[in-house]
């Protein structure tokens, strides 16, 4: 039995130790954590337990019989963090480059299904050079074994990816599929074709940084939903993440304790310029109206004229949605229509009220955006928001210009509650564009044309851009002052903490995607 005992351990030893000294000195030598690092720095102490330690490939070609390591790659099991149960799994960069192998596969479906089977979220630490070309065929069905279970589960756990290396060809596609992306600066790249291949291809000379390096993909393509200085900066991110989330789709976000008080924030009177063409900073207004000033921005480099994040208000985690004045004066585009669209449906999955903070001018014009899809990828964010059934509150902060005042979430897609402050403008157009128009000949026929536009753009702005006629139609259900904004919100998401919806029998519906 001591015999027995000692093998056993002897076999736990050479999987803890990888691919040997040589390459985890080589793995920190590049400033990154090997795989069981990043596992203990995630997990709590002593929560870990691994699941097929013992796990060898079973590749015979190409010599590879004569080189079985135990673990084959990744690691994998559950623990918990912060209390809470999660799987996980972390590719092994220093066992084969942490290269996919039909047993590695198999590992990572096996945690994924334990995850799907006792509801709580699965975490991912990719760093893998790709599939194991040893074996071929049976690598890429790995993936593909992998992929299946990412969209089964999509909606039902959360799912958390984070890049810590490279992660090339077919392996970006799981990450894709997930509902958050990490990715760490200067060591970790997304590819679907590398440079040789590109320069090879396109002629186009490009470093794997540049194309496809965290900075890239979190300004660029908005693959990424967050970076990370290093290897512990993204670990205490997927902490903060999961904060806000549930454990799963029929779990509510653990809320945290609060106690009430006045909540009135005089800071928020004097946020919004005079004037209206002025820009503000929508940030100052979510961090007077959230717990604490402690937003958790995602998608913080992409898409910058629309803000999305998480927060709390009087404890509860919410997911917020807002137009961002200070870039693009808070324009939807192409980018920030997707960006808000996939945060929309991410918190509706996972129970997590919306609210939406107005202040749009409407879309934006011209070929690009028309070209690009504005209106395919427009009505994503529409869809998105008419879809949602948590809890859904608007404030209307300033301006909510044209068809962008029915996409963000307005009565008419389903807001729950929908506010206005006093300076609110809510119209076809502002004031000035619709006089143009609609007193074009007066203003043409006038002694002094430029002195009767002007008369005729007051008089339109105060028919119409303003909230009281929205408010009269029952469009906006209160006009408050800018000071009790967080008392009515921490109000309205305790109102609606028990709201049910009941939607038509369908298999899913068809999102313009």
């Amino acid at each position: 039995m001591k015999e027995k005992a000692k093998i056993l351990t002897d076999k736990i030893s050479k999987a803890q130790l990888g691919g040997g000294t040589k390459r985890i000195e080589a793995q920190h030598a590049k400033g990154k954590l090997t795989a069981r690092e990043r596992i203990h720095f995630l997990l709590d102490e002593g929560s870990f337990e691994e699941l097929g330690a013992l796990v060898t490939h079973r590749t015979k070609d190409f010599g590879m019989e004569k080189q079985l390591v135990y673990g084959d790659g990744v690691v994998t099991g559950y623990g918990t963090v912060n209390g809470r149960q999660v799987c996980v799994y972390a590719q092994d960069f220093t066992v084969f480059g942490g290269s996919l192998s039909e047993t590695h596969a198999e590992k990572i479906c096996k945690v994924m299904d334990m995850a799907m089977k006792i509801g709580v979220p699965i975490i991912g630490l990719n760093d893998s050079g790709g599939a194991r070309i040893q074996e071929g065929v049976r690598s890429l069905g790995g993936y593909a074994d992998i992929f299946h279970r990412n969209v089964k589960a999509s909606g039902v756990i959360p799912q958390i990816s984070a890049i810590m290396g490279p992660c090339a060809g077919g392996a970006v596609y799981s990450p894709a599929m997930t509902d958050f992306t990490l990715m760490v600066e200067n060591s970790s790249y997304m590819f679907v074709t590398g440079p040789n291949v590109v320069k090879t291809v396109t002629n186009e000379e490009v470093s794997s940084e540049e194309l496809g390096g965290a900075m890239t993909h979190a300004t660029k393509s908005g693959v990424t939903h967050f970076t990370a200085v290093n290897d512990l900066d993204c670990i205490a991110q997927i902490k903060e993440l999961l904060s806000f989330l549930p454990q799963n789709c029929e779990d509510l976000p653990k809320p945290l304790p609060y106690t009430l008080d006045t909540e009135i924030r005089e800071n928020l009177e004097t946020i919004i310029p005079e004037n209206a063409s002025q820009p503000y900073d929508m940030r100052h207004i979510i961090n007077e109206v959230i717990d604490n000033s402690k937003f958790f921005e995602v998608h913080k480099h992409y898409a910058e004229n629309i803000v999305v994040g998480f927060a709390r208000l009087a404890g509860r985690s919410v997911g917020i949605v807002a137009n961002q004045p200070m870039n693009l004066a808070g324009v939807l585009d192409v980018n920030s229509s997707k960006k808000a669209a996939r945060f929309t449906r991410c918190c509706d999955c996972f129970n997590i009220p919306l609210l939406v903070l107005v202040d749009v001018p409407g879309f934006l014009p011209g070929t690009d955006q028309e070209w690009n899809g504005i209106i395919t990828n427009g009505a994503k964010l529409l869809y998105a928001l008419s879809e949602a059934t948590v809890p859904k509150v608007t404030l209307i902060t300033r301006k909510a210009y044209g068809g962008a005042y029915d996409v963000m979430n307005s009565k008419h897609i389903g807001a729950d509650l929908n506010y206005a402050w006093p300076g609110a403008e809510i119209a076809v157009m502002g004031a000035k564009g619709a006089s143009e128009i609609i007193f074009r000949k007066e203003i043409a026929a006038a002694d002094d044309p430029e002195a009767k536009l002007a008369e005729k753009e007051k008089e339109y702005a105060n028919m119409f851009a303003n909230p009281y006629s929205a408010a009269e139609r029952g469009f906006i259900d209160e006009v408050i002052l800018p000071k009790n904004t967080r008392r009515k919100l921490i109000k309205a998401f305790s109102l609606l903490e028990k709201k049910v919806v009941e939607l038509p029998k369908k298999k899913h519906g068809n999102i313009p995607l």
